[in-house]
C-alpha cells in the first residue's frame, strides 16, 4: 500500500535459505558493480520505490548501530529501480539502479508499477538468504532492532567450513 494506491509484487520473493543470485547494478555515474551472491561478506540490500528522508534515517539509525555493535565488513546497498531517481550518496554504502531488472526479477521484488518494493536482504557470506523483511506499507519503516539480530546471527553463523565442518 502506498498512501490510497495499492500495488501488487509481480512474482513471489526469494525466500530465506535460498542461494541468492549475482546481480548488477550502475551507480549515479554509470558504473556497474555487483551485489548478492556468495561475496564472502554479509550482504545488506535494500530496495525502495523512493528515496526520502525517513528512508535515509533509517539508513543512518543502521549504520549507528552496526558500528556500535562492532559490525564491520559488511556490504551494503541501496537499490531502485531505475535513474528517474536520484541516488544518495552515503559512506559506506552502494547505491544503485537496478537497470536490467534483474534485482527485481530474481529477488521478486519488482512491483505492479515497475518499481521495487520496499525490501531488507540480509545475505549470508555463503550467498543464501539468512532473512527478508518486504514492508506492505511504503510508508512504513524496517525493523531496525530485528534487522540488526539478524545480521549478527548471519555474521557468527558462518564458518567458512561447509555443512560438515
Amino acid at each position: 500500500i502506498y498512501n490510497t494506491s495499492t500495488l501488487h509484487l509481480e512474482d513471489m520473493p526469494l525466500d530465506v535459505g535460498y542461494a541468492s543470485e549475482k546481480v548488477d547494478l550502475k551507480n549515479a555515474l554509470g558504473e556497474s558493480f555487483r551485489i548478492g551472491g556468495q561475496n564472502g561478506a554479509t550482504q545488506l540490500l535494500i530496495s525502495a520505490p523512493f528515496i526520502d528522508e525517513a528512508l535515509l534515517t533509517q539508513l543512518q539509525e543502521i549504520d549507528t548501530l552496526l558500528s556500535l555493535n562492532a559490525l564491520g565488513g559488511i556490504t551494503k546497498a541501496l537499490i531502485v529501480a531505475n535513474d528517474t531517481h536520484v541516488l544518495p550518496t552515503i559512506e559506506e554504502w552502494l547505491s544503485g539502479y537496478d537497470y536490467d531488472e534483474a534485482f527485481g526479477d530474481y529477488y521478486g521484488v519488482r512491483l505492479s508499477n515497475k518499481e521495487l518494493a520496499k525490501s531488507l536482504f540480509i545475505v549470508s557470506k555463503d550467498g543464501a538468504v539468512f532473512y527478508h523483511e518486504i514492508l506492505g506499507d511504503l510508508n512504513a519503516p524496517f525493523s531496525i532492532d530485528k534487522t540488526l539480530a539478524k545480521i549478527v546471527a548471519a555474521n557468527s553463523c558462518y564458518t567458512g567450513k561447509g555443512c560438515h565442518g
